[in-house]
Order: structure tokens, then sequence, then C-alpha cells
């Protein structure tokens, strides 16, 4: 980009339906911008208080924002698809979904209601499936964009997508945990391009991370007594501030120059903070052969087939009307 790109830059959402998982932290400063650019935003949360508070905090803002909450639990696939039934019954289609919220390095071992490691269930698979219910509406949006979150940790080089033990049955390590769970998530952006452009959905899937910002994640995870926690109350001023840390998302679901199947991020010290650029993609998220056979398992686990969703296209020709019986 020949310079940083700023809310400045953003399109007009005038006619847009945006949903985005997550009331605080990014979620919100998500909201909040494409509230005030006019577009009609959903958030989507598990707790109804924080969530209310969210939807105050943005109309205190942006008076004229269009924004309202629903309730879903990604932890729990009878909460995304009662969710994914309520906006089929209400919206007629959806331009934009951010998939943002997110949980992070919990100290010991925990499940979501389905059994899935947490991490792994919230981050990854609970946004899969979410993608998933919500095709047929993506489909009906005018441009449509899925902009799936990852994180700067993929880098490492030690992330990987462990096959042998997915859900960290036999060993539990916070951080690694975190990083397959994005590393997943950015696999998955990459493989829903491909897809959508091999089946002609028409839907452009970006990915983007948000740098090293100042979010809850890591109080709410480790918690506010971990070494973690303790780095980030008092070591605040490494981190960037939120609305910061939520540009690369913005730019990926609002500009014409974010491209499917690309991935943005911060683009000063090592990615860590700065405006939106193109993010250094990791080898391992590049390899097709394991996006396909994730997504395969993650079909499986989340009973959600994107193909399914999506109605056969009518073949010329084949009119009941028209076929006439030889013989």
């Amino acid at each position: 980009m020949s310079r940083p790109w700023t809310l400045d830059d953003m399109p007009s959402q005038k006619g847009r339906t945006i949903l985005i998982t997550g009331t605080g932290g990014l979620g919100f400063e998500d909201a909040l911008a494409l509230a005030r650019a006019g577009g009609d935003v959903i958030i989507a949360g598990r707790n109804p208080m924080k969530g209310a508070d969210a939807v105050r905090r943005i109309k205190e803002k942006a008076p004229q924002a269009s924004v309202t909450l629903e309730i879903v639990d990604l932890a729990s696939l009878t909460s995304i698809e009662a969710l994914a039934k309520r906006l089929k019954e209400t919206r007629d289609h959806i331009d934009v979904l951010i998939n943002n919220a997110g949980v992070m390095t919990p100290p010991t071992r925990e499940t979501t209601k389905d059994g899935f490691e947490l991490q792994f269930g919230t981050n990854y698979l609970g946004h899969f499936a979410l993608t998933g219910h919500l095709l047929p509406l993506l489909k009906l949006g005018q441009a449509p964009r899925v902009v799936t979150l990852s994180s700067i940790a993929v880098r490492s080089a030690s992330a990987a997508i462990n096959f042998d033990d997915l859900q960290a049955e036999r060993q539990y390590k916070p951080m690694p945990v975190y990083t397959q769970s994005k590393l997943a998530c950015l696999m998955f952006a990459f493989e829903l391009q491909r897809r959508s452009e091999e089946a002609g959905w028409g839907i452009t899937s970006i990915a983007a991370h948000p740098g090293v910002s100042r979010t809850d994640l890591l109080h709410n995870g480790p918690g506010r007594r971990s070494a973690q926690g303790l780095l980030r109350s008092f070591m605040w001023f490494l981190f960037q501030p939120v609305a910061q840390g939520a540009l690369p998302t913005l730019f990926a679901a609002t500009s014409p120059s974010a491209r499917g199947g690309a991935y943005y991020g911060p683009d000063r010290l090592g990615e860590t903070r700065g405006h939106p650029t193109e993010a250094q993609i990791s080898r391992q998220a590049m390899e097709k052969h394991v996006a396909h056979r994730l997504w395969e398992i993650s079909e499986a686990l989340t009973g959600i087939s994107f193909n399914a969703q999506v109605s056969p296209p009518e073949l010329p020709g084949l009119n009941p009307t028209t076929i006439r019986r030889e013989g």
C-alpha cells in the first residue's frame, strides 16, 4: 500500500449487513467503526450483559448507528445452529461475516459443550460451523466477504496441525494449542477462498491478524495473575491500542484493495503494530493437502457440509415441462 490505510479510507457501509463475533476488544472496535460507516451491524456474543453494554456504548458514540445483539456460544454447536436459524428467519442476506471471537491459553485443558478442546473448538470449529450455516445468507449478499482472525503466533516454527492429538487429549500445553487453533483459522480462510472459487459461491475469504493489541484475551485466558496477564497489565505500552489492532480486519472487510485469499496484519515491528499490510504467511499455512484434510475432519466433527448448505444449480434444459419420454 502506498500510504497507511486508516478509517478515513473506509468506504461507506450503507446497505451492508455485517455480523461480528465477539462483543469486546477487537469485536467492539470493528462494530463501532462499521456502524459509524453506515453498516447494519450485528454483534454476536455469549454474555447478554456484556453484549447489551457494547450496543449501548456504540450508540452513545454513534447515535445513528444500526447495531443489534445476538446471543451465541461458539463453544456449542447447538447454539451456533440456533443463531443461524434465527438469522435465516429475520435476514435475507449477510454481506460480511467477521470471525473474530476467541479464547486464549486457559491454563488447564477445558472442553466445549460438544467435547472439543476449548481453544480449538471455539476459535476454529465454532467459526467453521457458523460460516457453514450462514453460507446461504452469504451467497445472497452483495460482494460478500468472510474475514477470519488468525494470530501472529502462527509464525512460530513449531506451529502445526497435530492430527494425532487434535483435541490435546494426550498432552495439553496452552500456547501450542492456541497456536494450532489460529493456524487452523488461517488455513480455513485460504481453503474457503479456494472452494468458493471452485464452486462459484461468489464469497471472498480473507484472513487478518491484529498484531499485539491491548485486548482482554490474556486476562480472560491465562488470568491476570499469570505471567502473560501481568505482562499485559504492567507492560501495557508494548501493546498497541485495540482500535489500531482492528485496522487489518476492517481493511480486509471493507477495502476494494483487499484480495481474496490474502492475509493482512500490521506493517511495523515484525507485524506487532502499525497499519494494514500483507502479512507474512508461514510455510505450514500454505500446505493445501493439510488444509484439505483439516476441512474434511472439521465437517465430520461439526456435522456441517458446506456443499449441502448450497442448493445445487438448476441444469439448463431440465425443466420438467420440457422433458419428453422416448420410446
